[in-house]
Order: C-alpha cells, then structure tokens, then sequence
C-alpha cells in the first residue's frame, strides 16, 4: 500500500502521535495531525529514554536531532532510603548494540518530533464523533467540521476520546501510586539514573543536561494531596543521599496519578489506538516513550508492506502485543516490590538486584 494515498488522521500530538505522523511521512504517507489543545508550551518535566527508544528514533531517522540534546545516562544506581546502595545496572552493557540511554527535557523531545512530523497540526480540534463507513471513518469534531479517512490512528493518551468513541475501550484504571515531578536547576551534581526506595515510596533523580535534574517521586495511593510541595517535603523528610538538597530546591511539583490502560484489541474497523491509548502501563519501566516510539515505527512498516488497511491492522497488533504484555507484567512485578518491607527487600536488592532489574528489560532488547 506504499504507493496508495491513503487519508490518514492521527488524533494527538503528543510524542505518539508526532512519532507515527513521522513514521508515516517517511513511508511515503501524508497523514492529517489534530490536537484539541492549544499549541502551548508543555509541562516542565524531563524524560529518560532507555536504549529500544534510542533505536526507535534510529528507524525515524532522527537520532541526529535528539544527539545534542539532554545527556548520556550510564548506570542507574538505586539506594535505600538513607542513601546507602543496593544494586546498579551496568546500562552500556546491558543495551549494548541498541542504542544509548538518554535523558532530557520532555519539550525538547517534542520539538524535534514535531519538525520531523512536518509541523503541520491543526490545534483546538477536538473529535466528538467516529463513525465506521464502507471501507473508512467519518469524523465529527466540536466545532462543526467534519472528514472521511480511510484510517484513524488515536494517539491520545490513556484517557483516549478515540477509544470511547470507536467502542475499543473505557476509562483507564488506577494502577496505585500518586507521582509528582519536578526539574530542578540548583540541586546536587548527579551523573546518574538514582532512585532512593523506601516504604510504599520512592524518590527518582536523573540529570537531564544543563546542570538540571528531573525529580520522579512516587506514594501509595490514588489522591493527589492539594499542596504537592509539601507533602513530598513531608513524605521524603527521613530520606538520606542528595534528597534533603533537592528538597530544599524544588520549585514547581507537577502531580497526577498512574494509570493502566489494557484492551482485549487495539482496532475496530479502521480505527486504531496507539502508545498509551492502547496499552498505558504506569512509568516504572520508564517504557512509556519507548513503546510509542516502537509503535510508529512497526505501524508504518505494516501499511507499506500489507495488502490492506485490514490487514496492515491485524499484522501491527500482532508484532506490538507481545512487547507490551511484557512491559505491563514487568511493571506490575517491580510495583509488588514496593509492598515488600524495606527490611525483607533490601537484604534481597544488595543481593540480586542488579540481575533482578536488568532481566525487565530482556525482550526488549532484542530486534523489534
């Protein structure tokens, strides 16, 4: 199908959305990008990109871009949660031959996506309508308009209007814990991925460029408190290591609450769900930009090389299931750990963990 101008619509312009209108382009496709927010600038907050994410932007031919961004991280260290170790992950070897691990500034990921999606996406359009057609999709939006295309790709995240409209699926559900993220500019020099784990909690830092630091911390839970700053400062008082200094820092706290989203099929018709409106997991595995980007990719390859939109559909979802079933196992076994008292996990941590923590990542290290 490489050749047939298929009309393509992605809903989204997030980096799931901004990676398949990239995979598309480069597959010989020009596909209509929407957003129903206004092109503002996004949240401050940084992104760690493992090794399958760096390969991913490899196939989009956008490894170039993404080169000077953020920084290199090595090694991810975790501690207790007075600081002392408890294993670390060689991360050279362990995606040795796929990429490098990164982190950075989520806007600035999100730039390059969106020049290399053609910068073309039509902000405020919110979809209020999908409709299966004859060979197509009619799509309504709020404002009055409306399009027939011959696929519709919902790259909207985990609360996804695709998904509700074309029937695939319902809200999202809690997976368990309340985060709150932060990038902090004066804080404690820090050269690698350190994770500080206490009881039910766990405190994230990763050095994303320019001196600063993106700030991951995590609770129980299913509320986010109405002063985030101060129940981090609350919650993490007792934590050792560099976290009273960049307690001390911390600026603004962004909050939310996980959310899993799992499906028993990704496609109705000519409509699809991708990255996190297909298969959110929360951001334990740090996989969530990874599997997006992946997605694209393999998505695109499928439409180029099926006979049929139908079929193109059917071949994607059978080559992504496998990778992401694997990343929602995974990141529910590494959250069970977070019930495990500190005294019963750590003893097994300093033993085994490196090898516990490296064994998450196994099948994605191999060939998409």
């Amino acid at each position: 199908m490489g050749g047939f101008p298929l009309r393509i619509l992605v809903v989204g312009a997030g980096i799931a959305g901004l990676a398949v209108a990239r995979a598309l382009r480069l597959a010989g496709f020009r596909p209509d990008v929407t957003e129903k927010l206004p092109p503002t600038e996004l949240v401050d907050t940084g992104l760690y990109l493992p090794g399958n994410a760096a390969r991913a932007l490899r196939r989009l031919d956008l490894d170039g871009p993404v080169r000077p961004l953020g920084q290199v991280i090595h090694r991810q260290r975790f501690l207790d949660a007075a600081g002392s170790p408890l294993c670390e992950v060689d991360l050279d070897a362990l995606w040795a031959g796929v990429g490098e691990c990164r982190a950075l500034p989520r806007a600035e990921l999100h730039r390059v996506l969106l020049t290399g999606a053609g910068g073309a996406v039509r902000h405020g359009a919110e979809i209020s309508t999908v409709e299966p057609l004859p060979g197509g999709v009619a799509v309504g939006f709020t404002d009055g308009t409306s399009g027939e295309y011959d696929l519709v790709i919902g790259a909207d995240g985990p609360r996804s209007a695709v998904r509700t409209l074309a029937a695939l699926g319902g809200p999202p559900r809690p997976a368990g814990q309340v985060v709150y993220r932060s990038v902090v500019r004066d804080g404690p020099r820090i050269t690698d991925w350190t994770a500080l784990l206490g009881q039910r909690s766990g405190f994230l830092l990763v050095p994303i460029g320019a001196g600063r630091l993106y700030c991951y911390a995590d609770e129980a839970g299913a509320v986010p408190p109405a002063d985030p700053p101060a129940r981090l400062r609350e919650l993490f008082a007792g934590y050792g290591g560099p976290v009273p200094e960049v307690l001390s820092a911390l600026e603004q706290v962004h909050v939310g609450v996980t959310e899993e989203v799992e499906l028993g099929r990704w496609f109705h018709g000519r409509v699809l769900l991708i990255g996190d409106a297909a298969h959110a997991t929360a951001p334990t595995l740090s996989q969530g930009a990874a599997m997006a980007l992946e997605d694209a990719v393999v998505l695109a390859e499928s439409l180029k090389a099926a006979g049929s939109v139908e079929a193109a559909l059917l071949a994607y979802e059978s080559r992504r299931r496998p990778r992401t079933r694997w990343v929602r196992d995974r990141t529910r076994d590494r959250n069970r750990t977070r019930d495990v008292p500190p005294a019963l996990r750590d003893p097994l941590l300093r033993g085994r963990g490196g090898r516990i923590f490296q064994e998450h990542y196994r099948l994605l290290v191999d060939p998409l």
